[in-house]
């Protein structure tokens, strides 16, 4: 069988950034309060014209340029999102109206925090299945649409992004095997329903979760992708908290890895997430081509997917 490989990245944010400062006018927290919590600083908020789609072409068409591809040679296209508001079409199909994407098959995918992880999970098996050659993965959420802005429980913590990857075959598995799952018995610890349009989450249940269960999901990733823990040289968590990222790194033995700490400047965007961190560490030359990353995608369902992928190179 094939394997995959990713070939190119690329990711977008709205302009408009918002700082704790900003939040601070506007309800009872602070600076210190927040970045000692959840290590926010600023987050970028999507302007009221600015769509999940939106987002999500944006870091499809810089994917596209990074990797050097028409969008008329991708045969499937794959979006992890948990925010759009319409009910159908779906978002990978209108993104891939406004690509030019030519009689592919598009769909969503929503797993929330983790569907990024989901999707390219799902990708990697169509193409090792020989159903696609060139895949394009999304990540976007636009958070701001479904937050209570008066409560500074989850206001503070997320912002709006997306990240895109171009999946190609390759005679070699440089996407690993996924590891996930889930923990159907706490799915209402993070939510938004339809009588409660605002995201609602239990923070200290999530916590516990994350920092106890998924070190061993990481290292489990590792043993299949038939590579020691301490030899991965980046690791790309879901930016929910960075203090749960820390301790996951440290819990698993990824001292040695470059630690993605977007949440600083992002927040946590969801499914956005993952591949934002990710491109950002690519673009910015702090990981080298083919080197092994860790990716590990969790949040509401309890859901978790992690794989390790190797680097491509941004030149």
């Amino acid at each position: 069988m094939p394997g995959s490989r990713i070939a190119a990245l690329g990711h977008a944010q709205p302009a408009q950034v918002v700082t704790n400062a900003d939040l601070a006018a506007k309800v009872d927290t602070s600076d210190e309060w927040i970045q000692s919590r959840v290590g926010v600083r600023e987050r970028r908020i999507a302007a009221d014209d600015e769509s999940v789609t939106d987002l999500a072409v944006q870091a499809a068409e810089k994917a596209l340029a990074q990797g050097g591809r028409d969008a008329a040679d991708l045969d499937l296209v794959v979006v992890a999102t948990c925010t759009d508001g319409d009910r159908m079409p779906s978002v990978a199909a209108r993104v891939a109206g406004r690509l030019g994407v030519r009689a592919a098959p598009a769909f969503d995918v929503n797993a929330a925090c983790a569907g990024f992880c989901y999707a390219l999970a799902t990708a990697d098996h169509a193409v090792r299945a020989e159903a696609s050659r060139n895949a394009l993965v999304i990540g976007v959420d636009r958070m701001s649409g479904f937050l209570d802005w008066t409560d500074r429980s989850t206001c503070v913590i997320f912002g709006d992004g997306a990240g895109a990857a171009i999946l190609t075959a390759a005679d070699r598995h440089v996407v690993g095997p996924v590891v996930w799952g889930s923990v159907p018995e706490r799915s209402d610890a993070i939510r938004i329903t339809a009588d409660h349009p605002y995201i609602v989450q239990q923070g200290q249940t999530v916590f516990r979760w994350a920092i106890t269960d998924l070190a061993p999901v990481a290292e489990e990733a590792a043993r299949r992708a038939g590579i020691d823990i301490a030899d991965i040289q980046g690791f790309v968590a879901h930016q929910a908290n960075g203090r749960i990222i820390s301790a996951i790194a440290e819990r698993a033995g990824l001292d040695g890895a470059v630690i993605a700490l977007d949440v600083v400047e992002s927040g946590n965007t969801s499914a956005g997430s993952v591949p934002l961190a990710f491109s950002k560490l690519v673009s910015g030359g702090e990981l080298p081509p083919d080197a092994p990353v860790l990716l590990l995608g969790f949040g509401a369902g309890l859901s978790y997917a992690a794989q390790v992928v190797w680097s491509p190179d941004p030149s």
